[in-house]
């Protein structure tokens, strides 16, 4: 097991769980959620022409982050179809930067923290929360790691050494992007999952799912110099989750991916088992620098469908969407 340093140093709306909750009453009250949903989930409302028993492409449920994001994963046949007994599992969400949930720059805490509890549930033997910060890691991290402190774990982490990471061969044949510094707790992983928050990006329009996993990374700027999107889709090829749930309950719609910038709440999660589907339907439901946007107008999601590592026509997709 990776030895963590207790801090490393710093390179150049309404939470639906009482934080006061110890332990064993968190557990039952997920206990109490699962069977919930177990017995509702048949009578949820899928619009989209969803048929019985069918799993969506993508699932979109609108409601309170928490609870939002277990009724996505749900139908998607549930955690137990991406994390089987015994995985050792990788969230990455966004936490790169201070004040982040106030700003709309970081995953809220209720997601990862509801994406921990049902991996947990589906018997992983160790979950890790892990991301490249690019400000100050501790406080970078201080919301999603405070969330997590329920599971009596050392779960959540600021990777900024280069001790936690191993040089890695892309083995890219389309675009050069041939190799870079991976974190050996996700080369070790047997299960990646993306929880990005839904933001502008200045460089590639957007930041979801596939840009996420620059976080991944210990050289990140290589990937700039590379050509991005390119490196993007290069790095998504290599590093790609079983499974992705988009925090959309707000985003930032202007000035990514540091703001301040516009903010327009959303309170919707968006999951899918394919990243390039999941990032095209968040760009497509969301306005974006006052405007609306197609999926293929975002250059690393059309290059991606492109090279076949997911699809961006959503409208040939089955979405499966309610509101709970």
């Amino acid at each position: 097991m990776t030895a963590y340093p207790s801090k490393t140093i710093s390179e150049p709306d309404v939470t639906f769980i009482d934080s006061t909750l110890n332990r064993r009453q968190f557990l039952k009250f997920h206990l109490k959620g699962a069977l919930w949903l177990a017995s509702g989930a048949a009578s949820l409302s899928l619009p989209g022409a969803v048929p019985a028993g069918q799993v969506p492409d993508i699932s979109v449920v609108k409601g309170k982050p928490g609870v939002a994001t277990r009724a996505a994963v749900n139908h998607l046949g549930g955690m137990q179809t991406f994390v089987k007994p015994g995985d050792k599992v990788v969230i990455k969400p966004n936490m790169s930067f201070i004040n982040g949930v106030e700003n709309a720059t970081n995953t809220r805490p209720e997601v990862v923290r509801e994406l921990v509890a049902m991996a947990k549930e589906a018997g992983a033997s160790r979950v890790r929360v892990l991301d490249h910060t690019l400000c100050q890691p501790e406080q970078s991290i201080a919301d999603i790691k405070d969330a997590c402190q329920m599971f009596n774990e050392d779960i959540t982490h600021a990777l900024t050494d280069y001790s936690f990471y191993k040089p890695t061969k892309i083995n890219d044949q389309w675009f050069g992007f041939n190799k870079t510094d991976v974190m050996k707790d996700v080369l070790a992983a047997d299960c990646l999952i993306a929880a990005p928050t839904a933001k502008s990006h200045h460089a590639t329009g957007v930041s979801l799912s596939m840009k996420g996993m620059m976080g991944l990374v210990y050289d990140r700027w290589a990937m700039h110099q590379q050509g991005l999107d390119a490196a993007i889709v290069s790095l998504a090829a290599f590093l790609k989750p079983k499974l992705v749930v988009v925090d959309v309950s707000r985003i930032l719609s202007t000035n990514g991916p540091r703001g301040p910038g516009e903010i327009i709440p959303m309170n919707t999660i968006v999951a899918s088992a394919d990243m390039v589907a999941a990032d095209a339907k968040t760009v497509d439901m969301c306005t974006w620098y006052g405007k609306r946007f197609k999926p293929r107008q975002i250059k690393h999601i059309r290059l991606a469908h492109e090279k076949g590592l997911g699809r961006m026509d959503i409208e040939n997709l089955v979405v499966g969407a309610t509101t709970i």
